[in-house]
């Protein structure tokens, strides 16, 4: 008897710690983005945008960080800084390639590290 309670127990205690795992409809995520004006901020939220489960995106000229409001259970921010470094911007985690840099307009091809 003590082991089926201690059994039930455990199950009990697991699919506690599972749902606290939830995902959230309405995530906020902010992240740097390489750029320098205007055309960029235009280009980095497109590419954001292009990422299915990304509901805002705001990206800040002055600081260069992107704020976005996203469904977890659709995206993630990983996924969302890869559409943005194929479209020529740099990245917490990803750098864009030098093919997709050099095909920005002048002004937006910022200093890289």
């Amino acid at each position: 008897m003590k082991n089926i309670v201690a059994v039930l127990f455990l199950i009990f205690i697991g699919f506690s710690v599972q749902a606290q795992e939830t995902k959230s409809k309405n995530a906020k995520i902010k992240f740097h983005v390489s750029g320098n004006c205007e055309m960029c901020k235009m280009r980095i939220e497109k590419a954001a945008f292009s990422v299915s489960g990304v509901k805002t995106a705001n990206w800040d000229v002055d600081t260069a960080s992107l704020y976005l409001i996203v469904n977890e259970m659709k995206t993630n921010a990983i996924s969302i800084q890869k559409a943005i470094a194929n479209a020529g911007h740099d990245t917490e985690e990803f750098k864009a390639s030098l093919k997709d840099y050099e095909g920005l307009p002048d002004c937006c091809q910022y200093e890289r590290e």
